[in-house]
């Protein structure tokens, strides 16, 4: 089991493979008593907490600007006890950020919403990766990404123009793989969407969007990724 990827450091991705080992993942096996303990507890502070299931890697590594992964299906519970003791060895999270990037440059966040495990949060629309996103034991980014915004925002990003390379950003909380997309349409019309999706909603995930206009437009309660996402994408050009 190795994690072999350079910290804070935004990098190009050229391919990417994170395949799914139908074994149960080690860390799960090993702490099975502890998990169940903390899942009550969790679930004591917060009852709509759902114990469905996710993918935890076991291993993730860049090789020749490939990233390499193997991941392992786990019951939510297993993915919060480990979240509790992060960063530990032979264990980790990655996960998708569809950066919205409207009309005029702005970008186009969530506020997770109060029920939530990182309410108040803010960040791109995303979860982890769920067995749906898996396509012949590989991990299907896009369509993780596609779903997740989605859910979440109504949002429909079939056919919207994309950079097709993805970036990684790697931190004690997971690694990001993220790419933009660029919608035709300005910042405020595209949170009014969001909005009617959330009041739509009988138990929306997220509280509702956030727009960020300038890398000094920095909101309250941003996601440890957020930061170096926002400083790159205002200081990036788009992809020709």
């Amino acid at each position: 089991m190795s994690f072999d990827l350079p910290a804070d450091v935004i990098l190009p991705v050229r391919n990417v493979s994170v395949r799914l080992d139908p074994a149960p993942h080690p860390f799960g096996v090993a702490n099975e008593e502890a998990i169940a303990q903390h899942w009550q507890r969790a679930v004591a502070d917060n009852p709509a907490l759902f114990n469905g299931e996710v993918a935890l890697l076991s291993s993730l590594r860049i090789d020749n600007g490939d990233l390499l992964g193997r991941c392992h299906i786990v019951r939510y519970a297993t993915f919060l006890y480990w979240r509790s003791l992060r960063p530990i060895s032979g264990a980790g999270h990655a996960y998708t950020h569809a950066m919205l990037v409207s009309a005029e440059n702005a970008l186009v966040a969530i506020r997770m919403g109060p029920s939530t495990i990182n309410a108040g949060l803010v960040y791109f629309a995303a979860g982890s990766f769920e067995p749906v996103d898996f396509r012949d034991g590989r991990a299907d980014l896009e369509f993780n990404m596609h779903r997740e915004v989605g859910e979440e925002t109504g949002i429909d990003l079939s056919g919207v123009r994309h950079e097709d390379r993805y970036h990684l950003l790697s931190k004690t909380t997971g690694t990001v793989l993220f790419r933009r997309y660029f919608l035709d349409r300005p910042a405020d019309e595209l949170a009014e969407e969001i909005r009617r999706h959330v009041a739509a909603e009988d138990d929306p995930e997220i509280e509702g969007p956030v727009i960020i206009r300038d890398p000094n437009d920095m909101p309250d309660r941003l996601a440890a990724q957020m930061p170096g996402l926002i400083d790159w994408h205002f200081s990036t050009p788009r992809e020709a």
